[in-house]
C-alpha cells in the first residue's frame, strides 16, 4: 500500500503556497519526499487557470485592490476561481505512476471528485458530478445544481499539483467578484449553506474545518487505497524511508534541503518530531 503524508498549514497567502508547491513538486520528482497532501485556507485571492477568460473577473482591478484580493495566473486547468477564508483547499502532490494500477490524469480528477462527494456525505450533504463539468455539485430534489467544490490540477512528469477547493464556511458574497469557473448559469454554495448554519442538529455535530479536513483525508485514503500519515511540520516531510518500489536517490543525503528550510522559516512552522497515523 502506498503512503500519503498529510500536512495542515492553516491560513497562508497564495504566493507562499504556490512557492511551497513548486518546491515540494521538485522534491517529489527527485523522490526525496513521499506523496503529500497539503491542506490549508487562503487569504482572499482570484486565480486564473490556463483556459481562463479574464472577462470572468467582474470587479475592476481597483476594486479588488481595495478589498485586498490578489490575482494570480497559474498553470492548473480550469477557468477563474476564488479562494478565501472558510474554504478548505487541498493540494495533492502525488506521483501518478506510484498507484497500482497506474492512474491517468482524467481518472485522478474523477477520484478527487469521489473523495469530495464521500466527505460531504459524512456531513449529510448529498452531492454529485455533473456530466461535462468538473467539480462537485449539490444534488437538489428541485432546482438547479450548485457548485460546492472546484477542482483544477497540473501534472508535470507524472507529478500532480494544485488540486481542489471545498466551500465549507466561506462568505459566498465573495464569489460575486467572478463568474465561478466560467459557468454563468450555475451558482455556488457551501457546506454551511446546505446545512442552514454551522451546526446540524440532525447529525449532532458542528461544521468545523478540522473535522472536514479529517473527512477529506480519510476518504482520500479509501478512494486511492493509500495509508495516511499525518505530519506536524514541513521538516517531517523528510522522514521518508524509500521502499523497493520507491528507490532512494543515492546522490542526495537525507537532510532538510535549503529550499524547504527557507519555506518552513517563512511559514514560521517550527520543526517537530511528533507524527501520528490516521
Amino acid at each position: 500500500m502506498s503512503l500519503l503524508q498529510v500536512l495542515q498549514l492553516g491560513t497562508i497567502d497564495y504566493a507562499t503556497a504556490l512557492k511551497l508547491q513548486e518546491t515540494l513538486v521538485e522534491l517529489r520528482k527527485q523522490r526525496r519526499i513521499a506523496d503529500t497532501l497539503l491542506l490549508l485556507e487562503h487569504t482572499p485571492v482570484i486565480t486564473l487557470g490556463r483556459n481562463a477568460n479574464s472577462k470572468n473577473i467582474l470587479d475592476s482591478p481597483e476594486s479588488l485592490a481595495e478589498r485586498g484580493v490578489e490575482v494570480f495566473e497559474i498553470k492548473r486547468g480550469g477557468d477563474v476561481t476564488f479562494h478565501g477564508p472558510g474554504q478548505l483547499v487541498g493540494y495533492p502532490l502525488c506521483d501518478l505512476r506510484g498507484f497500482t494500477p497506474r492512474v491517468g490524469a482524467v481518472e485522478f480528477v474523477r477520484r478527487l471528485e469521489e473523495v469530495l462527494i464521500r466527505a460531504c456525505t459524512e456531513f449529510g450533504i448529498d452531492t454529485k458530478r455533473v456530466p461535462g463539468l468538473t467539480g462537485v455539485w449539490t444534488n437538489p430534489e428541485e432546482g438547479g445544481e450548485k457548485k460546492i467544490a472546484a477542482i483544477g490540477v497540473h501534472i508535470s512528469r507524472g507529478i500532480t499539483s494544485h488540486g481542489f477547493a471545498l466551500n465549507v464556511t466561506p462568505d459566498l458574497e465573495s464569489f460575486k467578484m467572478i463568474v465561478p469557473c466560467g459557468i454563468a448559469d450555475k451558482s455556488v454554495t457551501s457546506m454551511e449553506q446546505e446545512w442552514g448554519g454551522v451546526e446540524n442538529k440532525t447529525l449532532g455535530k458542528k461544521l468545523e474545518m478540522e473535522a472536514v479536513s479529517h473527512a477529506i483525508t480519510r476518504q482520500f485514503g479509501q478512494v486511492f487505497g493509500t495509508q495516511i500519515l499525518w505530519l506536524e511540520s514541513l521538516e517531517s516531510l523528510l522522514n521518508f524511508s524509500p521502499t523497493e518500489s520507491e528507490p532512494a536517490n543515492q546522490d542526495t543525503p537525507m537532510r532538510e534541503p535549503e529550499e524547504l528550510k527557507r519555506m518552513r522559516e517563512e511559514l514560521d512552522l517550527a520543526p517537530r518530531d511528533d507524527i501520528h497515523w490516521a
